[in-house]
């Protein structure tokens, strides 16, 4: 049998599809065989045989286990198709294949995944001998079969122990893996790789300590007192001798003992973090000790950093096959993110302050304290290195993706940027403008140290901007002359920051240097035209965005023009046919024309500013960014031009139609759908803003468009656009519509709204296709009124109760319901009358009345309508509806509430496919009646979403831990463990955000509120009510007994 499931595992490699899925089906048709999973452990430890072979089998034996080793597993399928020997021969076989010391570390690591599979359900009642089994092979372990222990040891504690198994587990875990961190006899890598498991170990020991606080202190107590110390020694172990290239390339003794003491470095420092987030009491009392080692770190490896990345392009961002980075740049912005950290606690801030009281200062002046020597610091792991230079030079969407810090790739450059966030509250200003005169005046500086200089000004610019930060205006002056000077520089990075800084200079201390703004903001014009760099010219098109923001509107009025020409020749010089491929420079283009159209966006017609946006909206069509910032611009367009009347309306109308409509044709011949998409929707935002009526022609030169594209298989995105834009042109001017004709078809223009919406509505057409057919009808009943419609009004609801039985999709079913809502809040009596004359047939429940499938949608959705407008008149509906007091109601009966099952497991998807929610039955006045509850504001709500009373100042509410916890963390959006998603207390911070029962909350306008109060209170003396109210929940009959409270 091996040997076929060898031919079958080579099979599933090859590149030919058919003779892939064939192999893999017979594989999966083997599953229920006992024999197959022994087979592909003997096969992946077999050394003959091919890696990727090898690990192919090991990724068929993951599979069959977690689909028929144990219910307990969230893949398990079932049924258990391999016996109790069984699963004892194979526990002792993958355990063994893991920490064989197999040279193939793929091998290891996948034998690895699965130990820790089969431990997380078997361990420790089947699996009893597991970790004792793995802490005696320490001892005597080679150097590769310990590090294949270790890799199994850290699966363990990431992947295969709950909280409870590990809580068993974690002292003589710990103790084994410190032996092994401390022990210098080991290599280097390995004693780093026994660091990251204990630093794992956090993870775990945060959701113990959630419920054993106790025990958590006290085992990290413990642990604490130990690790410390090694943790610290670490930190002030000296690099080694830097490899050169050769040495690196060949794996020299040097290159090898420089990687282990990096990786070492690296994660001391990480689990240091870690520790300072998780359980900061810990470190309280070596807090200087620690920012004085890593002070003394960031110091120490500036110079080999540089020579590495500044100087050298050294490769960087490496890390080995278990994950472990050895480069130094990974260190440097450990250390960097490290230092940030303790930033936030108390005792250091109180040292730092202290150093800078007039007292511990030399003759006043910050030159010799802390702020000053942070400076080098920062602007020396700032400095541009040798691979982006290069990467900037080749594709200038990276450089502005860097620019933006929209980029993955984090950098000790940003690193440093989110320092001087951190640095602010302290007199940093001051202190760069000292360094930054000693650079600029030292003829042997470099453009990259000028060019970080200015970078790191920027920042705190920018920080002084958003914190009104004060700083005296006239020390920023100081540095104008240095940025006039590196205008010139032959640089282009230094060219390019200079014109980057002058605008955040002259833009951030309101009017105190605005007078400076025009005078660079011609400079930058003036680039853009003529410097030679693409770096610099982008720049400056940047930085055109702060000062059209900045400066009056009168004066930003007189750079409209010249920006626009600037924008449409640097267009001119590229090869529009890639532009496409750099979505940020697009983005900055159009964000940049975006600013100068709305300086005054009724100058749009006197210079080619929309024949520009046109031009990069046909290129940008596919980038969602692009579309949107191209909407916002043509929207400001569209109103302000609405606004001035309707003659200025026809203007832009003249301008702009042949544009729109010839791109939809374009669009339609090439089946580029992102292209008509784009068009589509800036015709909708004409005809939204347009004025009552519409220009004459309006109707006859979009609806032919419109009606042939919703009639064609496009995306579902284009047919919504196209529905709402109809939607727009019917709400501004009904009468040129309906009197518009079709010059192919001959058809009117009612008849042609209603094959629309029948199309729409029709079986073949999706949802999300569908989705904003209701509001076209709610507003053609509105328009046309029942004497123009005549019978089609009947055919017409009846069709949308049909397709609403059927609909999935949240906005589609709210979409559809308020066609019904809008109706019945006018015509409530013959909205029921009607529904309950309709039959449809169900897939479920068979024939059912249009009442029943109506009502269910409305009342089981009416949860989740969005939008002020819908809600009010949902509810406005609905209590129409209820003071009906229709025994037909009372006979249909909905889902009533959640059934909340007792069990902390969370449900996973394919758990909930199995096991649905569960409701309770409720007739319908009934569950009007919840849904309006539901609709009422609480009387009492926190100003910041989760966040009570009594928490809201920072208060705990639990007392016992007033000595554990170091202070608060606070979650920062933009730090870089937030980012890198490197830390789970900053994971389960980001959730808490979005936690349905914080922040997931209804948007109450005051109006729907009033109209709710006073509706319950006309009902309450209602027996109808009385007796609906003995089946409201505590909470529902609390939320009215207070609602007046709102």
């Amino acid at each position: 049998m091996d040997q076929q499931i060898v031919d079958l595992l080579a099979a599933t490699l090859e590149s030919s599809a058919p003779v892939r899925i064939a192999a893999e089906t017979h594989l999966e048709q083997l599953h229920t065989n006992q024999a197959f999973p022994v087979s592909c452990i003997s096969i992946a430890a077999h050394k003959s045989i091919p890696g990727d072979i090898r690990q192919a089998a090991l990724l068929s034996l993951k599979n069959v286990l977690l689909k028929t080793w144990s219910p307990s597993l969230e893949e398990f399928e079932g049924p258990i198709a391999i016996g109790v020997e069984t699963k004892e021969q194979l526990r002792q076989a993958i355990l063994s294949l893991a920490t064989s010391g197999d040279p193939e570390s793929k091998i290891v690591g996948a034998a690895s995944a699965v130990v820790s599979k089969i431990a997380s359900v078997d361990f420790p009642e089947a699996w009893p001998s597991l970790l004792p089994t793995l802490f005696q092979l320490i001892p005597q372990a080679n150097e590769d079969q310990l590090h294949g222990t270790l890799v199994v040891l850290g699966n363990l504690v990431e992947d295969g122990f709950n909280e409870e198994q590990f809580s068993e587990s974690a002292i003589p875990l710990i103790k084994c893996i410190y032996e092994i961190a401390i022990d210098g006899t080991k290599k280097l890598t390995v004693r780093a790789l026994a660091v990251s498991i204990y630093r794992a170990c956090f993870d775990t020991m945060g959701l113990v300590y959630q419920t054993n606080k106790a025990s958590i202190k006290q085992l990290m107590q413990q642990c604490s007192e130990v690790w410390l110390p090694f943790f610290v020694d670490v930190l002030k172990l000296s690099l080694p001798y830097l490899p050169s290239e050769e040495e690196d390339s060949r794996g020299s003794p040097a290159a090898s003992d420089w990687r282990g003491v990096v990786a070492l470095k690296t994660q001391v420092v990480k689990a240091l973090d870690k520790m300072q987030t998780q359980f900061p009491h810990l470190l309280t009392a070596r807090t200087l000790e620690l920012f004085g080692a890593i002070w003394e770190g960031l110091q120490a490896h500036l110079g080999p950093y540089h020579a590495l990345y500044v100087i050298k392009n050294r490769q960087g961002r490496l890390e080995d096959a278990d994950n472990l980075p050895y480069t130094l740049d990974f260190l440097v912005i450990e250390e960097l993110d490290y230092i940030q950290t303790l930033l936030n606690t108390s005792a250091l801030k109180r040292e730092l302050d202290a150093q800078l009281t007039p007292e511990a200062m030399t003759n006043g002046a910050h030159n010799g304290t802390w702020v000053a020597q942070v400076m080098p610091i920062l602007v020396g792991y700032s400095q541009i290195t040798t691979e982006d230079e290069s990467l900037w030079d080749i594709d200038i969407n990276i450089f502005l993706s860097e620019e933006t810090s929209e980029t993955a790739n984090y950098s000790p450059r940003d690193a440093c940027s989110n320092f001087v966030a951190k640095l602010c509250s302290w007199p940093i200003f001051e202190s760069l403008l000292t360094y930054g005169r000693t650079i600029f005046e030292d003829l042997s500086s470099t453009p990259k140290a000028k060019e970080s200089t200015l970078y790191i000004l920027k920042h705190v610019l920018a920080e002084v901007n958003t914190n009104d930060t004060p700083i005296n205006p006239e020390s920023a002056r100081l540095f104008l002359e240095y940025i006039r000077v590196s205008m010139q520089d032959p640089d282009d990075f230094l060219r390019a920051r200079a014109f980057i800084v002058a605008g955040s200079l002259t833009t951030a201390f309101g009017e105190s240097l605005l007078e400076l703004a025009p005078e660079f903001a011609q400079q930058s014009l003036s680039a853009i035209e003529n410097d030679p760099s693409d770096i610099v010219k982008v720049s400056c098109i940047r930085v055109m965005q702060e000062y059209l923001k900045a400066l009056p509107s009168s004066s930003a009025r007189e750079y409209q023009v010249q920006t626009v020409a600037a924008i449409s020749g640097f267009l001119s010089t590229q090869d529009l046919s890639e532009i496409d491929d750099s979505p940020d420079l697009l983005d900055t283009l159009v964000e940049t024309l975006r600013d100068a159209i709305m300086a005054d966006p009724s100058l749009c017609l006197e210079h080619p500013a929309l024949d520009v946006l046109f031009t990069m909206a046909s290129y940008g069509a596919s980038s969602w960014q692009t579309t949107m910032l191209v909407n916002e611009a043509f929207e400001s367009i569209t109103s302000s031009m609405a606004s001035k009347g309707p003659d200025a309306y026809a203007q832009l109308c003249a301008k702009v139609l042949p544009t729109l409509t010839g791109a939809l044709d374009v669009g339609d011949m090439t089946a580029v759908s992102a292209l008509s998409d784009m068009a589509v929707s800036l015709l909708s935002s004409l005809a939204e803003n347009g004025p009552e009526p519409l220009p004459a022609g309006f109707v006859a030169t979009i609806m032919p468009k419109l009606y042939r594209l919703l009639f064609s298989q496009a995306d579902f995105s284009l047919h919504q656009s196209a529905t709402i834009t109809i939607k727009h042109i019917l709400a501004h001017d009904p009468v040129q519509m309906f009197d518009w004709q079709d010059s192919e078809t001959g058809k009117g223009g009612l008849e042609i709204i209603l094959l629309i919406i029948d199309r729409l509505l029709g079986p073949d057409v999706d949802d999300a296709s569908a989705a904003e057919v209701g509001g076209l009808a709610v507003e053609l009943v509105e328009k046309a009124g029942s004497d123009r419609l005549g019978p089609y009004l009947m055919q017409l609801l009846r069709v949308v109760a049909i397709r609403l039985s059927t609909a999935d999709h949240a906005s589609f079913i709210q979409n559809l319901v308020l066609v019904f809502a809008r109706l019945s809040i006018t015509n409530a009596r013959e909205v029921i009358d009607f529904l309950a004359q309709v039959e449809v047939d169900t897939a479920a429940a068979g024939r059912k009345t249009g009442l029943e499938v109506v009502l269910r949608k409305w009342l089981d959705n009416s949860a989740n309508f969005s939008g002020y407008d819908n809600i009010r008149h949902n509810v406005i509906a609905l209590t129409n509806i209820y003071q009906l007091h229709d025994e037909r109601l009372n006979s249909i009966q909905v889902q009533g509430d959640l059934i909340v099952q007792n069990s902390t497991r969370i449900k996973t998807r394919s758990q909930a496919r199995k096991e649905p929610d569960q409701w309770s039955i409720a007739t319908v006045p009934l569950k009007i009646l919840k849904v309006l509850i539901q609709e009422l504001a609480n009387p009492v709500s926190p100003t910041t979403p989760g966040l009570t009373l009594g928490t809201q100042n920072g208060a705990s509410d639990d007392d016992d831990d007033d000595d554990w916890e170091d202070e608060t963390a606070l979650l920062d959006l933009a730090a870089p463990k937030t980012r890198a998603g490197k830390s789970p207390s900053s994971y389960d911070a980001l959730m808490s955000l979005v936690d349905e029962s914080k922040w997931n909350e209804r948007q109450w306008d005051d109006e729907t509120q009033k109209f709710l109060v006073n509706f319950f209170h006309t009902v309450e003396t209602e027996p109808d009510f009385q007796g609906h109210y003995q089946f409201l929940t505590d909470v529902e009959r609390e939320k009215l007994r207070r609602m007046d409270q709102h």
